[in-house]
Formats: structure tokens, sequence, C-alpha cells
């Protein structure tokens, strides 16, 4: 049961994920061949387990595993030797999230793993998402189909192995097969009565001999009797209850959930979340590939040391952020009343659905190129020179005209207020 319910993961949403990869192509399509060999591996390891008794020496079982482990090593790797992919965060969120494979040696919990390392990938799915959902709905029902065969991996971990991996036979194995072929397990084939095949013709025989009896094919009728007339019996005619919508709940919508303040760091990942009224946060000792998230901060400022990677302000009110240099991009998104300041250099300010936005520039950072869309109150400090700034807002509204030609013409209309 174990390995039939890993093979319809692996036919289902798997499938899915392997058939839209390949349709994307370029590196992601090249990492879904990866992705789908790490997968062929722990098939693999699930059918001998199915089939052998656990090895006593933990050398033997770390043996075992190297086939999954070395995939999982491969796939991240190819994301690393990447970087510059314009599919970097397709490359990442599979990166993040293929150790939930790693199931197999968790206990006595394996599948809040298996959660876990799918939380993991959503930081860079939702990237996907928001790059790619108005450009090609293909990678939309990537994320998807991806999302949904770690959620499903869950699922059946929990059910089959809900302590740990279950080894279903009396004798340790002396190695592991090799694993099956690329593509996933074709689907059983349907099953076929040769018996009532035989015995159609006699079949289709007794039916046409019933039908040529005429009349007295009523004989072997039963007669209704009163007591089974619903005219007479009105109990006899009630139906099934209609189906009623379910009453439209009163209560107001709850609010946001409000978690303990956490600053946590996450492999490359540093994560600062729920801080309140705190001025002290320091970033310091990151490197060049690390990124700095903060996640519904409020009346806060964040310093960052050195050079990184990106750092995203989401849903965060009243914060600021002071940081040396990036590699790669600012990024406000649903926030209010927030501002940044660089010292060195970045290259790109995204500002997204947020409302207040301060932008504290360095003669080094003056070919910034700053994308905004569905914001307002924004404003960039450019240095003179001397200490002082100068102030200039962002054009929020804009005119749009058909042109002779029936294309679209838009200008910024500048505020006389």
């Amino acid at each position: 049961m174990s390995v039939m319910g890993f093979t319809d993961i692996m036919q289902g949403p798997f499938a899915q994920y392997i058939q839209i990869s390949k349709q994307i192509g370029g590196d992601v399509g090249q990492q879904s061949q990866l992705v789908q060999q790490a997968f062929n591996a722990q098939l693999a390891y699930l059918q001998l387990a199915s089939q052998s008794a656990k090895p006593a020496n933990q050398n033997d079982l770390m043996s075992l595993l190297k086939p999954t482990s070395d995939q999982i090593s491969a796939i991240q790797t190819f994301r690393e030797k990447n970087r510059t992919s314009q599919f970097f965060n397709h490359l990442s969120a599979i990166s993040e999230s293929i150790p939930a494979l790693g199931w197999v040696a968790v206990s006595p919990a394996p599948s809040p793993y298996v959660k876990e390392m799918n939380d993991a990938g959503q930081f860079y799915t939702n990237r996907v998402l928001k790059d790619w959902k108005e450009k090609d709905k293909r990678h939309v029902d990537w994320v998807k189909s991806w999302v949904q065969t770690l959620t499903e991996l869950q699922a059946f971990v929990k059910q089959h192995h809900t302590t740990g991996l279950v080894w279903g036979g009396k004798t340790a194995p002396t190695g592991i097969p090799p694993p099956p072929p690329g593509g996933c397990p074709p689907p059983p084939p349907p099953v076929v009565d040769l018996g009532s095949a035989g015995d159609a013709g006699l079949d289709r025989s007794a039916l046409f001999a019933q039908i040529n009896q005429g009349e007295n094919i009523t004989r072997s009728l039963k007669r209704v009797t009163p007591d089974m007339q619903t005219h007479k019996n009105t109990g006899l005619r009630q139906g099934p209850a209609p189906f009623k919508a379910p009453a439209q709940s009163q209560t107001k919508p709850s609010a946001p959930v409000e978690k303990p303040p956490s600053f946590i760091r996450d492999g490359k990942k540093w994560l600062i979340e729920y801080q309140k009224q705190n001025h002290n946060l320091l970033v310091d000792g990151a490197e060049m590939n690390n990124v700095v998230y903060l996640f519904r901060c409020s009346d806060s400022t964040v310093t960052v040391k050195g050079k990184i990677n990106s750092i995203t302000l989401d849903s965060c009110k009243k914060t600021s952020v002071v940081f040396d240099s990036l590699v790669s991009s600012m990024e406000f998104i649903n926030c209010q009343s927030v501002q940044m300041q660089v010292f060195g250099k970045v290259p790109t300010v995204s500002v997204d659905k947020t409302d207040g936005c301060q932008i504290y520039l360095s003669p080094d950072s003056l070919d910034v190129e700053i994308v905004s869309s569905k914001s307002s109150e924004m404003n960039v400090l450019i240095p003179k020179g001397n200490g002082d700034y100068t102030e200039t807002p962002i054009p929020e509204q804009f005119k749009t005209t058909i042109t002779p030609n029936k294309t679209l013409s838009t200008i910024i209309v500048e505020s006389k207020g």
C-alpha cells in the first residue's frame, strides 16, 4: 500500500509538474529531470523498505539513502550554478523544498517535516506567481502542481508512515536496487472480465427470448397493493429534504493573527517577523547571496551591514531599513509609511501596493530603476552633496488617450495643488 500510494503521487500532480516543466523548458526543464531522478530514487527506496527489515548498522542505512541524497544535492547545486537565470525563483523554489524527500530519515513525526519543507519554498513560489501570473499561465499551473505534489506527499507520509518509515520485511537488505527507468510508472491495466465475453452470446439469446414472450412478459411483474400506492399513503410521498444554503455568518472578519516577534537566520534567508517598536534590529555578517525578509513589522528599524542580494518589506507599517549595498533589489509590498536609505548601490527599487514610501538615495545609486504600481505618497530624496537632499515625488496620476493608429498613449499628469 505504501508503494502504491507513492506511485499515485508520481502519476498525479508530480507527472503534471514534469509535463509543465518541459513546456517551460530552459533551466526549469533541466532541473525537473534531476527532480524526477530524485523521486525515482525514493520510489526504489520505498520498494526496498517494503520488502526488507531496517538495517541495524547506521552506515548501511546511509548508503541506502545515498542515491536520494545525491539527487537532492545535484538539484541544489544546479540552482547555485544558474543564479543569473531568468527562472532563478523557479530553481530556488524547488531547491528549498526538495529536502522534503528526506522524510524517510525523520522520526517520530516525519509528516510535519514535509510541510516545513513545503513552506520553505513558498517564499520563491510566491515570487514566481507575482512575476509570471500576468505573462504566462503555465507558470501558475507549475506552482500549483509542485505545491500539490508536496501536499499529497505530506498526506501520504501521515497515512502510511505516521511515526517514521515502516520496514515490511524480516531480513536486512544487502544493497539497494537501481532506480526505476525515467518517467512515472505506467497506470495499471484495466481489469477485464474474460468470462463475461464468452457468455455474451448466451445473455443476448436469453434477452430476446424474454422480449418475444409478448403479453406473457407481464406475468412475472409484482402486483402493486393498495398500501404501496402513494395517492393513498401520503407518508410515501416524502422525499429527501430540499437543499438549503447555509445562513450567512453575521460575525465580522477576524483581525490578523498576532504572533510573537522573531529574528531568525535560516540558511541564506534572514526572517524578521512581527517586530514592534524595535529600532535596534541589526543584520551583521550576511553574505552576498543572502536575502532579508521583513513581515508584519511595525514602528521598527533594521540596519543591514555589508553587501547582500536583496531586501523585502512585506505588510510592514512605519518601518525603516538602512543598508550598505544590494546586488538585486529593494522591495516594498503592501506596506504603509515605510522608508529606506542606501549608502552604497541599489540597482532596483520596487514599490507595490504601498501607501507612503520615502526612498533616500546615495551618490552611487543615482542610476537606480524605480518600479511602482498601485501605490501612493512616494518620494525620492536625491543627495545634493552637502548632506542635504532634494525631495521629488513619484507620479501617481496618468492620462491615457487613443491615438489615430488606435493604440494607447499615456502621459503623466502633474499635480497643480
